[in-house]
């Protein structure tokens, strides 16, 4: 790829990471769990073309957002290792997640995940994770990561690359019946409960 299209790959990334940050309100404490097919990214059906060069461009792009924002990641492995995600160990042992055995590569897990696992100071896999928001390049189905009610999220731009992009974040469930309230009223009457 030319200097022009690694631009545009960490540049794109970035900006659909950025929206998704903003909207979902990101931040310290907070995870998304990425997933992501290069070969999908390079206009190739998923699981048959991946490139570390390639993750290492959206890698990039996510780390930028990362260090403005501050929330902690999560990146899904392909079904080859049960979509097991690669996480920092500080992560795994705050949320005390089920730890797993395996080290990604690009034959067995997938680029992406290959790539991030490099890039950690202590990698490691965790087993699943419920995640506040997501990102899908590519169509790998992160689905499974999200935590409940997951809200679909329509970044400006559709693609990275040729791989479509979806994305969602998290809300908390809501409770009560018709007399529940959902937002502070300021000065409402507190009714009563028996």
């Amino acid at each position: 790829m030319s200097d022009a299209s690694n631009i545009s790959l960490n540049g794109q990334t970035a900006r659909i990471v950025r929206e998704l940050a903003e909207t979902a309100k990101l931040g310290p404490g907070k995870v998304l769990v990425v997933g992501a097919s290069t070969s999908e990214v390079a206009g190739k059906r998923i699981g048959t073309g991946g490139a570390l060069e390639t993750a290492q461009q959206l890698l990039e792009g996510i780390a930028e957002v990362q260090a403005e924002y501050g929330f902690s990641l999560a990146f899904q492995c392909c079904e080859h290792l049960n979509r097991a995600l690669v996480v920092e160990r500080e992560l795994l042992e705050r949320l005390g997640l089920t730890e797993v055995a395996a080290v990604p590569i690009p034959g067995a897990g997938g680029s992406m995940a290959a790539s991030a696992y490099r890039s950690m100071k202590q990698p490691c896999l965790a087993e699943s994770i419920q995640a506040h928001a997501g990102i899908d390049i590519g169509e790998t189905l992160i689905g499974m990561h999200l935590r409940s009610v997951a809200v679909p999220f329509r970044p400006s731009e559709r693609y990275i690359g040729e791989a479509r992009v979806t994305a969602a974040y998290t809300r908390p469930k809501l409770i009560g019946g018709e007399r529940a309230v959902y937002r502070p009223v300021p000065d409402a009457d507190s009714g009563s409960c028996n």
